[in-house]
């Protein structure tokens, strides 16, 4: 399926069991008794879009949290009708969910399976138990497996596990008995994260009170390198910083944002780019609940961007992808000259060793891919 003149659709479940320590996203504990109020907001929210979505094709749907498997799975349901109704759904139609061992099981994954859903992305984060209690995680590794398993068995067999590297404590060879892992099971998809400690996270206070004390960078990066070699050697495609797929089991609704393709972000905290504009709703549960309650979109923030600030996101989101950025892609959206318009950039970039360039693209090098902040920055 083409991405190109395809529209993704976010959809936010924000409610969690728990909030794990490094975890900054928006997500919420102890209010599923908002849940029934939340997702009939969220239907009258998909309305209020019916108009502006009219001529765009929906081509991949993601269903992120938050834990949006710890929801009654009918909540779910009737929100991908309720888009199927108002929207046009493409067929086939790239539909993910995020879950979290534990939080699935067989009945539940069957009724995801009638809805359409045909990927399925599961939180692993460590094979380890002292590594899972100290990150915050409420599963075991077995439960783990067993998720997999059950998944397996549904008939998915698009699966994502998402990782985390440089965790404080965590060896080399915890690094890769996990992968190891993961690839005996055969899930088809690996998101590998770099442990990134936010303010305003428990792992953030910890920093702060020194309590917490950051991985050293030279471990740090012979996890990644260990990763990108030995899923290589497993038949898994380095798509993007991140993440690795088989063939085929790219995550297409991520390459709708880093493509900087249109897409529509639905619930509190979303975010979506529609007719050349960045928007986000409003966060708290409560807040996007009181604005649909009144008819009205839960836009918080909009963000119009000039000419520069265009091709300057269109750069530092395309190089996340290994392929880079295609310079004719970059004619055609900008109608310049990648090589000229960022000339000076480019000379600079290429002299440190952090980008290569060929008659087609520019991408990252293995230092790039190391360093890939500083070469982001020059596109900010």
């Amino acid at each position: 399926m083409s991405l190109m003149n395809k529209t993704g659709l976010y959809i936010h479940v924000p409610f969690c069991g728990s909030k794990c320590n490094y975890c900054d996203f928006n997500s919420y504990v102890g209010k599923m008794d908002l849940a029934e109020e939340y997702f009939a907001c969220m239907k009258k929210e998909i309305d209020l879009y019916r108009d502006e979505m009219a001529l765009n094709k929906i081509g991949t749907i993601f269903i992120g949290g938050g834990t949006p498997t710890c929801v009654e799975p009918r909540f779910i349901g009737e929100i991908l009708n309720e888009c199927r109704e108002k929207y046009h759904v493409s067929e086939p139609c790239e539909i993910t969910i995020e879950s979290n061992p534990g939080t699935i099981n067989e009945e539940k994954l069957k009724e995801y399976g009638q809805y359409g859903i045909n990927r399925i992305s599961i939180g692993l984060q460590a094979y380890q138990e002292n590594l899972l209690k100290y990150l915050g995680r409420r599963h075991t590794a077995d439960e783990f497996v067993s998720s997999v398993e059950m998944a397996q068995k549904a008939g998915f067999d698009n699966i994502n596990a998402d990782i985390i590297f440089g965790i404080p404590g965590q060896t080399l060879k915890d690094w890769k008995d996990t992968l190891s892992v993961l690839t005996d099971l055969g899930v088809t998809h690996i998101s590998a994260y770099d442990l990134k400690v936010e303010e305003g996270t428990r792992f953030g206070d910890m920093r702060d009170t020194g309590k917490l004390i950051e991985m050293e960078d030279e471990l740090d990066r012979e996890m990644y390198h260990y990763a990108i070699e030995y899923l290589k050697q497993q038949g898994f495609n380095h798509y993007e910083l991140s993440n690795f797929a088989r063939e085929g089991c790219e995550c297409r609704h991520n390459l709708i944002y880093w493509n900087c393709l249109e897409y529509l972000g639905l619930g509190a905290g979303a975010h979506s780019f529609l007719q050349d504009i960045r928007f986000e709703n409003q966060a708290t549960i409560e807040g996007y609940i009181e604005y649909l309650s009144k008819g009205q979109k839960p836009v918080e923030e909009r963000y119009v961007r000039d000419f520069c600030e265009k091709m300057s996101e269109y750069m530092f989101l395309g190089l996340r992808l290994i392929d880079g950025v295609s310079r004719e892609k970059f004619e055609d959206r900008f109608n310049q000259n990648i090589f000229d318009a960022y000339a000076a950039k480019i000379d600079r970039l290429k002299k440190k060793q952090l980008i290569e360039t060929d008659d087609k693209s520019i991408r990252l090098t293995r230092l790039g891919l190391d360093l890939a902040n500083q070469v982001f920055v020059e596109f900010v």
